[in-house]
């Protein structure tokens, strides 16, 4: 009777280990990355939005826009979806920005996601 009551204990502890790995592996696997997010925001949206997000002036006179810097409340109250869509297939005078990988626009948002002020 001890040797299956320990037999049990050991099931159970090794089923809930089992599940925390594997919830942490997906959560870490699927997870998106703000450094990743940085390399390609940095490369491809720098010019245009600056490297601290707040907007080149320049390029906002030439395109006769308003860049609302990408740390404002306006910028971050938008939805995780809704700036990957952004990013994605442009919205206003901004471009779809092009080349991007599978996971750079959930990479991006999660670096833009950092610069909230």
């Amino acid at each position: 009777m001890l040797k299956l009551l320990f037999m049990n204990r050991i099931v159970v502890t090794s089923m809930s280990l089992a599940l925390v790995l594997g919830a942490t592996f997906t959560a870490t696997a699927s997870a998106a990355s703000a450094k990743d997010g940085e390399a390609v925001y940095m490369a491809k949206c720098k010019n245009c939005h600056g490297a601290d997000g707040a907007g080149n002036p320049a390029i906002a006179k030439m395109m006769n826009v308003t860049m609302n810097p990408l740390g404002s409340a306006t910028v971050q109250a938008k939805s995780d979806a809704d700036l990957k869509t952004i990013v994605t297939t442009g919205t206003g005078k901004m471009k779809p920005v092009s080349g991007l990988a599978a996971a750079d626009g959930d990479n991006v948002v999660a670096y833009l996601r950092t610069l909230k002020k």
